[in-house]
């Protein structure tokens, strides 16, 4: 860690400058330029072919549909696709790459001039630009410890070699390590809803590099950027900014100078350690690939994948809250995922009040699924259940009380909402003149709390309230067991 915190004075005299470049694998069923299988897990260097293994004579071959993956990408994210690209060599020598370059784009990538709009600290919306979305191809996977002779060997797995990649540039617009994260999160969201990629970080289907520098504040002028890699978690990605952040301003602070070089972030140690000094474009002599004619895309094909968009989380989100009435925390967590808000406006679309759907996914079932450590698709009531069980609350004929005690032995047993329903056949009373009749009881039997009431403690109508519903064992209405209450002991 730092030597030292750094004073309050000290961190309001920089601002932090981030940019992200965001490598998403797309969820084609083979690779980038040849037939080989796109699949995670396979047993190593068993998804190779001659073009994946870069062999003499060996000729890529572009896969359509990381085409229209890579656009519909693009214009999810408000970039203006060309309708020209041009494939390009990017030569460096790892183990990992048996060609010795990379097919990527250059100068003239599929898409530009993009953005996102993220929330900020205070509360309102900031647009994120991006640079750039461009095709490219994966390198395979080395392999440092876990085998018998990693001691004395690195394996190489080129399974990956070839896998189809997307890699969205941002503008260098982000200020604090929360706006990343944010950014990360809505671009996540977004991939997800128009199903390009599976965005899986574990299995490096999505990875992030970030460049940060710190400036003075006020200067326009960019300060000297490191990359930092190998961050593997959206959270690392903020904790591993918080550090490299201070780490700049401790080394301005005494007098020294930013070095531009690649950072690996440790996890373990929450600190970035130096790993190489960062190359510049010119190092890897792009040139265009001459094996590759230029990506042509026609107006009408663009229009076409523009028209294939899927409603967006943002919108949906702005939506739902003006169909639905929903809170924008409620709204935002039923969109989080296209599948899950799929299935809650299909359900909310057949319920009497869409908005206590809402309520009853996110605080009855949500809460237990959580405490219990389960998905949503483990969960015991289905989408019809929780529909007729906000049918149920709506209607009266069941309280909030008897609705969570329901519930309970839902989970407790497994058992859908319907069976447990109908096997306990709790009933609200909603009759007026039961209830009446109930709070009569309870006042005659207690003219201490009455005079209590009445002399100004207007708190002690809670009291009558809960001895009117013990009496009725929980069944009594509670709106209008709270309204007869009050109306009796002011009478």
């Amino acid at each position: 860690m730092l030597a030292a915190a750094l004073s309050p004075q000290v961190l309001a005299k920089y601002e932090p400058v981030i940019g992200l470049e965001v490598h998403v694998q797309l969820l084609t069923a083979t690779k980038a330029f040849c037939g080989c299988a796109n699949h995670f897990g396979s047993a190593p260097n068993t998804n190779v072919c001659p073009v994946c293994l870069g062999l003499p004579g060996a000729l890529p071959v572009l896969n359509a549909q990381a085409v229209e993956f890579a656009a519909l990408a693009s214009l999810a994210i408000n970039c203006q696709v060309r309708e020209r690209s041009i494939f390009a060599r990017k030569n460096y020598f790892y183990p990992d790459l048996p060609k010795g370059y990379q097919i990527s784009q250059f100068d003239k990538p599929i898409a530009e001039h993009g953005w996102i709009d993220v929330p900020t600290a205070d509360g309102s919306m900031k647009r994120i630009g991006i640079t750039r979305l461009h095709m490219e191809e994966d390198a395979g996977k080395s392999i440092h410890d876990g085998l018998i002779d990693s001691a004395k060997y690195t394996s190489l797995d080129l399974n990956r070699c070839g896998t189809p990649l997307a890699e969205i540039v941002s503008e260098p617009d982000m200020r604090t390590p929360d706006e990343a994260f944010e950014y990360l999160t809505r671009l996540k969201e977004i991939l997800l809803y128009c199903g390009v990629s599976d965005c899986n970080m574990e299995e490096g289907s999505l990875r992030c590099d970030a460049n940060v520098s710190v400036r003075p504040r006020g200067q326009t002028e960019f300060g000297t950027k490191v990359e930092v890699k190998n961050v593997n978690s959206f959270r690392f990605v903020r904790l591993a900014l918080e550090y490299e952040i201070e780490r700049q301003m401790e080394v301005i602070e005494a007098g020294g100078r930013i070095t531009q070089e690649s950072r690996l972030w440790n996890a373990n140690e929450g600190r970035t350690y130096s790993m190489r000094s960062k190359e510049q474009a010119h190092d890897y002599r792009y040139f265009p690939e001459p094996d590759l004619p230029p990506l042509v895309l026609t107006r009408e094909y663009i229009e076409g994948k523009r028209a294939e968009l899927p409603e967006l989380p943002e919108a949906r989100r702005a939506r739902m809250i003006a169909e639905y009435e929903l809170s924008a925390q409620d709204a935002a967590t039923l969109t989080a995922e296209r599948a899950f808000a799929d299935r809650f406006e299909a359900a909310a679309r057949t319920a009497r009040n869409p908005r206590r759907v809402a309520n009853v996914l996110l605080s009855e079932v949500g809460g237990r699924l959580k405490a219990l450590g389960l998905e949503q698709e483990q969960s015991p009531v289905s989408m019809a259940g929780i529909v007729q069980a906000a049918d149920l609350l709506e209607e009266g004929k069941i309280s909030s009380k008897q609705l969570k005690q329901l519930f309970d032995v839902c989970f407790e047993k497994g058992e859908e909402f319907a069976t447990v329903y109908e096997r306990e056949k709790p009933e609200q009373i909603s009759d007026a003149g039961a209830i009446e009749a109930l709070i009569d009881e309870v006042i005659a039997a207690n003219p201490k709390q009455v005079e209590q009431y009445r002399a100004g403690k207007k708190t002690m109508a809670g009291f009558f309230v809960g001895q009117v519903m013990k009496a009725s064992k929980g069944q009594a209405n509670p709106a209008l067991l709270n309204e007869l209450v009050t109306k009796k002991l002011e009478g």
